[in-house]
């Protein structure tokens, strides 16, 4: 190569391209190395052919080409990867996801909690002295216990509560007390009766008691509270705040969790909103004094939320089998054996990036309000109860009643990552009241159980030879890809079953020659009320 002693401006004089021309010469299109470096080598020859006219790959030229080819090709890839950053649909990092849901007023949606109904028997029911306490107290070390999950092996934590005449759980904001049952006809409903020798309005709800104290102080109000540990179940928050100021009396007391703080009705509301990162770690939000009640300037609070949750808490029956020591109502300490009546069932993980990603655009779209059928599928479908159970919601208008617009919603719950159940009262409840709240007044909105169909898979391996010491392993391949197909996350109501598709989701693994589906019709057609689950599957293999 030879280099010329002739400043910038003298090149412009040599070269045959006009300068009012260069620019047309530039590859706008070039990203990746080499077609940078194939457009640089262009425009070197155009412009500087004089000077310029060794193109060796040895060459000190060539190298200082390649490194601005590189250099070019990073920062386009970095361009690119920002760009798609910047909208919910393309975005790639989860926490820039859920600072983007949050721009709009969304958060994720964090792990729903599993419960079930339990029951204590005394250990030594067959004694007659038994029937003489009216009432028994369990302590508040005694409320929690700690099973191993099934599911991964480490240690899962339940709360035992009391249920009131509704079978509704009753005071789950504080599990700090002891909890005081008496006599079947005692209770809620006044009376004298005596405990039996089983208690069975019990309900065993899952997650770890967590509590943070703390005071605040100074000139500024408080704005928000960290809490320390996660992942927070969602509806498991409670706030309480204390003033040493006497004129800040009123800004004492419970503080109620709303979905936005934009919701509430003015600026004496005493309301928090709780903000989850991309770890669901929480954050509690206070308003400002107009669009709701500031805290208190001097005080102290009290945190209380429940820790854990996830499908990992779901349970059979009478997995949870211990022996709880209480205090009767004559001071003695009497065991009792405290099981799960039924499946524990509405434990959930947290909302997928994919989930995340459809409902969330719907739910700022819909402005904190129910108009259109698409409002309240996505409003359905991203709600939790007061124990974070989620599930899987559809709308129909009811046509030809009355003057009034019925919608009928179509409800299941979520029992597992690849299991719906139908709707318990207490969700099908918190549900119709959330609903309620941000419906139109002309609407009639009624709660219906929504439907499950159930497939029976029979499915035929075809595999070469070679893989057959490589069985076993084949067919774990193969089951989590089927297992994945069925996810709750992907089912819908009025979603068909192509066999086909399930077919081609096999064959992404190289080792599958064929699979095919033999016992069902290439089509299972469903119901707008109908939800396609996999109820079992089988797997026979053919060598080729």
């Amino acid at each position: 190569m030879s280099f010329s002693g002739t400043v910038a401006s003298d090149f412009m004089k040599l070269g045959k391209i006009p300068e009012d021309r260069k620019s047309s010469l530039v590859n706008f299109a070039a990203v990746d190395f080499e077609t940078i470096k194939t457009s640089l080598v262009k425009y070197i020859n155009a412009v500087y052919p004089e000077d310029f006219n060794n193109f060796y790959e040895s060459e000190l030229g060539i190298m200082l080409v390649e490194l601005i080819s590189y250099m070019g090709a990073v920062t386009s890839f970095k361009a690119d990867a920002l760009a798609n950053e910047c909208f919910i649909r393309t975005v790639k990092n989860r926490n820039n996801l859920a600072k983007l849901l949050q721009l709009v007023g969304v958060t994720l949606k964090g792990p729903g909690s599993a419960s079930a109904r339990a029951k204590l028997t005394w250990k030594d029911s067959v004694s007659p002295t038994h029937a003489q306490v009216s009432s028994i107290t369990i302590p508040n070390t005694a409320r929690t216990t700690t099973v191993t999950s099934p599911q991964d092996g480490a240690p899962v934590s339940y709360t035992l509560y009391k249920l009131d005449s509704n079978d509704a759980i009753e005071n789950i904001k504080d599990n700090t007390d002891s909890l005081v049952l008496y006599g079947a006809t005692d209770s809620d409903n006044g009376g004298t009766g005596e405990l039996s020798s089983i208690y069975s309005k019990l309900a065993l709800v899952e997650g770890a008691f967590a509590i943070e104290q703390g005071s605040f102080g100074g000139t500024e109000f408080i704005k928000s509270i960290s809490l320390g540990q996660g992942p927070v179940i969602e509806k498991s928050v409670r706030v309480y705040l204390e003033s040493v100021d006497a004129a800040a009396a009123d800004a004492t007391g419970a503080y109620l969790q709303v979905d936005k703080l934009f919701s509430a009705s003015g600026a004496t509301d005493k309301v928090f909103e709780v903000v989850y990162d991309a770890d669901y770690n929480a954050t509690v939000i206070f308003g400002d004094g107009a669009l709701s009640r500031n805290p208190p300037q001097n005080g102290t609070y009290t945190i209380t939320y429940r820790v854990g949750g996830g499908s990992r808490g779901n349970l059979v029956k009478e997995a949870i089998n211990v022996i709880v020591t209480a205090q009767d109502g004559d001071a003695n300490n009497t065991a009792w054996r405290l099981e799960n009546m039924t499946v524990m069932a509405g434990g959930t993980n947290a909302e997928t990036e994919r989930e995340a990603r459809r409902f969330g655009p719907y739910t700022f779209k819909s402005q904190d309000r129910l108009v259109t059928l698409e409002d309240y599928i996505a409003f359905g479908n991203r709600f939790y109860n007061s124990l974070g159970s989620t599930g899987k919601v559809t709308a129909i208008t009811r046509e030809g009643f009355s003057s009034a617009n019925i919608i009928d919603l179509f409800v299941l719950e979520k029992a597992t990552d690849i299991q719906l159940q139908k709707a318990s009262p207490t969700y099908k409840k918190d549900l119709l009241n959330s609903i309620d709240e941000k419906k139109m007044l002309t609407d009639q909105v009624v709660v219906n159980d929504g439907l499950v169909r159930t497939l029976d898979l029979t499915i035929t391996l075809r595999l070469d030879k070679e893989y057959k010491e490589l069985e076993e392993s084949i067919k774990r391949k193969v089951s989590t890809q089927i297992l994945s197909f069925f996810a709750v996350d992907n089912m819908e109501f009025d979603k068909d079953f192509l066999k086909v598709e399930l077919e081609r989701k096999m064959f992404q693994l190289s080792e599958v020659r064929f699979a095919t589906i033999d016992n069902i019709p290439d089509i299972v057609a469903v119901d707008h009320n109908e939800i396609i689950q996999l109820n079992n599957f089988s797997l026979d293999i053919l060598y080729l």
